[in-house]
């Protein structure tokens, strides 16, 4: 049995899965068949308690069963879940195949979440694979219902019932009318659709390794059969000789093609998904031609950065997303901040996107005026005046600390509240100009910013050596953009280079104006 972590994945050879879930206290098991979109057709493609089989799915005796081969055609995955109507602690997921364990994921829910989609078993090239995904709603089983199309009367009667108070969540729950996920045409549950992407890169990684490790596999058998087809002096000269090489060199060739077909084959779907992500991802989440830019903003979970792709491995570009607000800063490589003012445009309409229910206050610092072409249209987002003198850094960064140090008091009194509006810090021109005080006062920001809802972006050199102490620390925690092309970015899963294309805020003020949604 392997022990999976969130986002990983594994082939499934049996026909036959059986799911089952362990925690404290009483839970509800259920299953939701969905396509492409991620979203049933209607209710008779959510298995539970009250409607308890599907084609290929059905609960019974507190386990969720699957019958591959019987699952309707033209769905693309089942998601399998569970639901309280407490507060969830620690689940343990499990996954049988034929009977015998296959896979476990460990899930430890922390901000107050009452139901969890803790594993995707989906079709990938004919084949079927499984997926830990440890998706949370603080909503309950209602707002993981509607997200994935399930009609809200139905996802209500669905929903387990109450038997006591649940315990408080640490994050505010948004009700049906507040955000009516689940009608037509609004994106994809936003968590779903960040962790949706990742998936897709992962899934782009591991291809590209099974392509490069086969063709390294095919270059080192062929070196070692042309080596045996010359090793004799009396032979090497021969007819006989001849042909071993051009075996081998026919092997060689065969094995690298097939390779290859398959990382295409594998890329060509992977494309397909991207294209249908987009048309259905919030704005944050998009490409700049996506229709959520043209329509109301929907909050988003995390934000798109730019396209990795590898030139040699064919002309898959895969989104590069992370969550929002920042978990880590971004750090804008770059020697000139004017060189890279459209790709920090790009960033901060990104940040305003994704949280469009929460005032956005933005603080800039561009002590070289590098990025005076955003003053303008940032100006009704603007905290204070653009800081442009290195003497005003001070108090700006100053103020955003202790307000954090504020907020750090109340979450260790158990009075936290969560921050009501976002706030955007571009540091530009770093380090130069900034005192030992200012960075060790943004040090602090990146730690205890999220407490305040802050996302942190620093534009600057980062190809440097900083030695010891507070700003060597922040720039091995931020998450660096390289701007100068050729610089490689390495996936987590394989190892493997990928080149980073930044997104850029376009030129044109009309443009400026839809995507910072002024």
């Amino acid at each position: 049995m392997i022990h999976l972590k969130a986002g990983q994945n594994t082939a499934l050879t049996a026909d036959t899965v059986r799911f089952t879930a362990q925690t404290t206290g009483a839970i509800d098991l259920g299953a939701l068949v969905v396509g492409e979109d991620l979203r049933v057709r209607d209710e008779h493609d959510h298995v539970c308690a009250s409607r308890p089989g599907a084609p290929g799915v059905r609960l019974a005796g507190g386990a969720i069963e699957l019958s591959l081969s019987q699952v309707r055609s033209d769905a693309n995955a089942v998601l399998l879940f569970v639901a309280a109507s407490h507060v969830l602690g620690t689940v343990t997921a499990m996954l049988a195949e034929n009977g015998t364990p296959a896979a476990e994921f460990v899930i430890a829910p922390s901000s107050g979440e009452s139901a969890l989609i803790c594993l995707e078993v989906y079709r990938r090239g004919g084949a079927w694979k499984l997926r830990a995904l440890g998706q949370g709603y603080d909503g309950g089983a209602a707002r993981l219902l509607t997200a994935h199309g399930v009609p809200a009367a139905a996802a209500l009667a669905d929903a387990p019932t109450a038997h006591g108070v649940p315990a408080a969540s640490s994050q505010p729950t948004e009700t049906l009318a507040q955000q009516p996920v689940g009608a037509p045409g609004i994106p994809l549950e936003v968590d779903h659709g960040l962790q949706r992407m990742w998936m897709i890169f992962e899934d782009a990684a591991r291809s590209a390794a099974a392509m490069i490790s086969a063709r390294e596999y095919a270059t080192k058998r062929l070196d070692q059969e042309m080596s045996e087809a010359v090793s004799n002096p009396a032979t090497r000269n021969t007819p006989a000789a001849d042909a071993a090489r051009a075996a081998a060199q026919r092997r060689h060739d065969e094995l690298v093609a097939v390779a290859d077909a398959d990382h295409r084959r594998d890329s060509d779907q992977l494309a397909r998904e991207i294209a249908e992500a987009d048309a259905v991802m919030p704005a944050a989440l998009a490409s700049w031609l996506a229709p959520a830019w043209t329509t109301k903003a929907v909050r988003s979970d995390g934000i798109r950065l730019g396209e990795l792709y590898a030139l040699d491995r064919g002309t898959l570009r895969v989104p590069y997303c992370v969550p929002v607000p920042l978990n880590r800063p971004l750090w804008v490589d770059t020697e000139s901040s004017a060189a890279a003012s459209r790709v920090v445009g790009a960033l901060v309409a990104r940040l305003v996107a994704a949280l469009p229910d929460k005032p956005t206050k933005v603080d800039l610092i561009d002590l070289t005026g590098g990025l005076r072409g955003l003053a303008a249209p940032l100006a009704p987002l603007l905290a204070g005046p653009v800081v442009s003198d290195h003497t005003e850094i001070a108090a700006r960064v100053g103020e955003l600390a202790h307000a954090a140090e504020l907020a750090e008091i109340a979450y260790n009194s158990g009075q936290a509240v969560p921050p009501s509006e976002h706030r955007i810090l571009v540091a530009a021109d770093f380090p130069h100009g900034y005192q030992p005080a200012d960075i060790v006062r943004l040090g602090q920001l990146m730690v205890r910013g999220d407490l305040i809802g802050l996302s942190l972006v620093i534009v600057g050199s980062g190809g440097v050596d900083f030695g010891d102490g507070p700003l060597s620390l922040l720039a091995q925690s931020c998450r660096h953009l390289p701007t100068v092309p050729g610089t490689p970015l390495f996936d987590p899963w394989t190892g493997n280079a990928w080149e980073l294309d930044l997104d850029m805020l376009p030129a044109e003020p009309e443009l400026q104006a839809r995507y910072l949604r002024m």
